[in-house]
């Protein structure tokens, strides 16, 4: 659908989800929102997350030697010419499949924490109080997202055509996972996802949220249009990522190291990469997921208005 198109679909006299609210938070129309937004994003950013998780997990270089990837675009390009444009697909199952129950929880979890706080049908929440609930909303999203982003990585990480694979896909590395650690190795890296999360997230609802108030204040109508939501979605993408770089740089680290490489999990995967790689290396990939993140974002923030007004339209009551 057009931009065009979505202007005369989305008045958006504000979404359900917007501040001031007209209604206490729906967590159930929240969860199918936020489940096709999260489509959306995957759609629109998988190959810049393969290359940030190929430039965070790159084996360190020998003294002398140059690294594996020079950087963004000199891993596109060797990614391409190895494996050819799918390469930069790799791992895609993984968070598609399971995107839509993430982003469904994550926004479901936002909803139910701002509902818990709201007192009256058209009470508006302070800042501090969205923060909250956009990190209540990261528990809710990590119980799916962990063992999706663990595979993902793994998926992400392995190298070259010609090389024998250990992983046919998201299904049979799931099943080896499994098999090598049980559910403790496909929940591998949990910690260091809420870790990211829990504040990434409240910072991520807060940005929205500021920003489409803004708009609103601004506007004559006093209602939001489609701009707006495409430019605050966008600009929460990049402030989600500023703050939780570097606990996604462990994650990545700790999620793609082979079993006991790390022994206290992400407190020696931290104390490692301090020490050989330095602090710099906590936004080691930050180039790509930096350009990620507006377009895929924005595009998720887009596709729940275009829900939104589906809903507005079909079960304007719900």
């Amino acid at each position: 659908m057009s931009t065009v198109t979505a202007e005369k679909l989305l008045p958006i006299s504000t979404a359900p989800e917007n501040l001031p609210a007209e209604r206490k938070a729906n967590p159930l129309k929240s969860f199918i929102t936020g489940g096709f937004g999260g489509i959306c994003n995957v759609l629109s950013g998988h190959p810049l997350d393969t290359i940030k998780v190929r430039l965070q997990t790159m084996p360190r270089p020998s003294p002398g030697e140059q690294p594996m990837y020079r950087g963004t675009f000199d891993c596109a390009a060797k990614t391409i010419r190895n494996e050819g444009f799918r390469g930069l697909y790799k791992g895609m199952s993984a968070p598609l499949t399971g995107v839509a129950p993430i982003f469904a929880m994550c926004f479901a979890g936002y909803a139910l924490g701002k509902r818990v706080q709201q007192t009256g049908e058209d009470a508006k929440l302070t800042y501090s109080q969205i923060f909250v609930a956009g990190s209540f909303s990261g528990l809710f999203s990590t119980l799916i997202m962990a063992p999706g982003e663990r595979i993902k990585v793994l998926l992400q990480t392995q190298q070259g055509a010609g090389g024998e694979r250990k992983y046919n896909g998201m299904i049979d590395c799931a099943i080896k996972l499994y098999k090598e650690g049980g559910l403790r190795s496909v929940f591998k890296g949990s910690c260091a996802t809420m870790l990211r999360d829990l504040p990434a997230n409240g910072l991520y609802f807060l940005v929205y949220e500021y920003l489409q108030d803004v708009a609103k204040a601004k506007s004559e109508s006093g209602k939001i249009n489609t701009a707006s939501t495409i430019f605050a979605g966008g600009a929460a993408g990049m402030a989600y990522w500023i703050l939780g770089m570097p606990a996604d740089v462990l994650k990545s680290r700790l999620q793609s190291a082979p079993e006991g490489t790390y022994k206290h999990g992400v407190r020696s995967v931290f104390k490692d990469l301090i020490v050989k790689d330095g602090p710099l290396a906590l936004y080691r990939g930050v180039t790509p997921i930096m350009i990620r993140a507006f377009p895929a974002n924005a595009a998720c923030f887009f596709g729940i208005e275009l829900a939104n007004n589906f809903f507005s339209i079909v079960t304007p009551n719900f």
